[in-house]
């Protein structure tokens, strides 16, 4: 017979510590973790997503996460605060649960946010103790996932509002026709890029991690390429992706322009739909830029308005006959 403290001392356990330095201020880091749409943005690995995000931001408050990964498959925590000193640090227990509610492990994770010249440095430290046997893989990959949410938290403080783009447009056609017509290589064809410019789709493998890979002839007869990363797709509601000019093979190059531009930006896409017609909105942000690229990109706002004002006259054109 095996007595209890016998078997809670065979249960792995595993801690992480990691340390991460932001070019954010500590307030607008700290409120990443504690406003539940933004932590909803960046939580998990990359490629998934966090279809339920719930805080209760005080001591003895509760958060419930959902994550989805790239496979559909849905990976279910749970967790109370202990502590919230903001917006210097955060406690909090992280308990992970099966569909039915009955936990796999249980975890402490401790969170500092130290400012020092506007950045942020911030560490996370989080302990984890299996308790079935089918969940201990989950110890192999825990750095590996934080050190990837910390990857897709960067993206989400080191820009700010003025630099995020955004766009909207209405389109008199039902919400799953303009998202086909954003999702299906045929009907890309008709409208994607700039007045005057043809394209050609190369790959489109629309699945989280999949690429479009396009290259597109301009009027002087030039041809370049690009390519969106999809990051997350939840039809017909969401698009979320990747876009960099790249070279014949895909791998990323600098604008043909702007040697300055982001040589990635990420994008968001929602459709909403309201008696037959769908609102379009767009959001974009560059990623792992520099000061110089940030400020190009602001800069370059007011140019990408009238592309994409071009892009979309296309696609409005193009809907009626789709």
């Amino acid at each position: 017979m095996v007595n209890k403290s016998d078997a809670t001392a065979a249960r792995p356990e595993r801690e992480v510590i990691l340390t991460r330095v932001y070019d954010a201020p500590r307030e607008r880091v700290f409120k990443a973790w504690t406003d539940a749409k933004q932590l909803a943005q960046w939580w998990g690995p990359h490629y998934f997503t966090n279809p339920v995000c719930e805080l209760d931001v005080r001591p003895g408050g509760t958060l419930r996460i959902v994550m989805r990964g790239p496979d559909g498959v849905d990976y279910p925590m749970k967790g109370i605060f202990r502590e919230i000193v903001e917006p210097e640090r955060l406690v909090f227990t992280n308990i992970v649960i099966d569909q039915a509610g009955n936990h796999l492990a249980e975890g402490l994770t401790i969170v500092t946010f130290a400012e020092h010249d506007g950045k942020t440095k911030l560490t996370v430290q989080t302990h984890m103790v299996v308790l079935v046997p089918e969940a201990a893989p989950m110890l192999e990959g825990m750095e590996a996932g934080w050190t990837q949410s910390l990857e897709r938290l960067e993206e989400r403080v080191t820009n700010t509002a003025e630099q995020e783009f955004t766009f909207t447009r209405v389109f008199d056609a039902p919400r799953d026709l303009v998202f086909k017509a954003w999702t299906e290589a045929e009907r890309l064809t008709h409208w994607w890029g700039p007045k005057g410019c043809s394209i050609q789709v190369r790959k489109l493998d629309l699945r989280p991690g999949g690429i479009f890979l396009y290259s597109m002839r301009v009027p002087d007869g030039r041809e370049m390429w690009g390519k969106f990363v999809y990051r997350e797709i939840a039809a017909p509601e969401r698009l979320v992706f990747v876009v960099s000019f790249t070279d014949e093979a895909g791998n990323p190059v600098r604008h043909p322009m702007s040697p300055t531009w982001p040589l990635e930006v990420l994008s968001t896409l929602t459709f909403a739909e309201h008696e037959g017609r769908t609102t379009l909105t767009m959001q974009a942000i560059p990623l792992h830029a520099s000061e110089l690229e940030r400020e190009t990109f602001e800069a370059g706002h007011e140019s990408m308005r009238m592309g994409w004002g071009g892009s979309l006259d296309q696609l409005a054109e193009y809907l009626p006959q789709a």
